[in-house]
């Protein structure tokens, strides 16, 4: 009787521990909401090409302010939507930027394969237990790249990190050609004055039939400094007069992401990429329009 009271108070504390442990996620999660002012950097740090006239991308520093809002705030689901804030302080106007995802234990995932290709998968239970994906969205609200990982308490530290493939990103996809694939090392690293996500980041040239070629390697540091969220009213201000027209979008793609099939998208309609589309959405659209400009690029 006394063993088998102590195995059952020992699997009792096991189960504790484990949701102390996630209780720790869902903080470290949800503390990166909020209002911030955001120092972006990037550099290229080597180049493979055997060009001699090879040219790397120029360094960038931005610097914006940033409103992050929790759209789902679920033990198993957390959704976290963020807004930029640009412009004169008298007339502001807001962006809807990337979204992020966080999935407790999630099986299913789009990779990104190169294009406007996503292939679907499914992991092992086990090999996700315990974990949390973080599923990034662009700011159509389509998919952009995911993974998963364990969260990190340690030393004083709650961070995050995993490597996955990803489309260009927005700052190369308008001046860079020669490479089609960015392979990001992501790390989110919970900080006292707000939060770091930091980026080693691969460019890869993929073509059918052939290894992946590394043509460059990138370095990014994305500094979140928390203000007081009244500096975000206008973004919080945005998001409530047009968070009803978004929640239709991401019911839609939810119910094609439901489908577990690989996503190929059309890069332009009537010569327009679908976040022009969307953008130009009036807040009360019907869920009838809003599904009919999805379908049409979704082949």
């Amino acid at each position: 009787m006394k063993k088998t009271f102590i195995a059952l108070l020992a699997v009792v504390s096991g189960l504790n521990a484990q949701m102390s442990k996630k209780q720790k996620d869902i903080e470290a999660i949800k503390s990166m909401s909020g209002c911030y002012k955001v120092a972006f950097n990037f550099t290229e740090t080597f180049n493979y090409s055997d060009k001699e006239d090879y040219k790397p991308s120029k360094v960038k520093h931005d610097k914006a302010l940033e409103w992050v809002e929790v759209v789902t705030d679920g033990n198993n689901e957390i959704q976290l939507q963020h807004l930029l804030i640009v412009g004169p302080p008298n007339q502001p106007h807001i962006v809807k930027h990337w979204r992020q995802d966080w999935l407790y234990e999630n099986q299913d995932f789009f990779m990104f394969d190169k294009g406007t290709t996503w292939k679907y998968n499914e992991f092992p239970k086990d090999q996700v237990k315990g974990q949390w994906t973080q599923k990034v969205y662009q700011v159509d609200d389509s998919p952009r790249y995911e993974g998963s990982a364990t969260w990190v308490h340690v030393d004083g530290k709650s961070f995050w990190e995993n490597a996955t493939d990803a489309p260009l990103a927005r700052r190369e996809i308008t001046k860079r050609s020669d490479y089609n694939v960015m392979h990001r090392r992501n790390r989110h690293e919970i900080t006292k004055d707000g939060w770091i996500h930091n980026q080693d980041n691969d460019k890869v040239i993929r073509e059918d039939n052939k290894d992946d070629f590394l043509l460059a390697q990138e370095k990014g540091y994305n500094v979140y400094t928390k203000v007081a969220d009244n500096k975000c009213k206008a973004a919080q201000g945005w998001w409530k007069d047009n968070k009803g027209l978004w929640k239709k979008v991401r019911k839609k793609w939810s119910k094609t992401f439901s489908e577990k099939k690989d996503i190929v998208l059309k890069e332009k309609v009537n010569n327009k990429k679908m976040y022009s589309h969307l953008f130009a959405l009036k807040a009360d659209t019907s869920k009838k329009e809003v599904n009919k400009i999805i379908e049409q690029f979704l082949n």
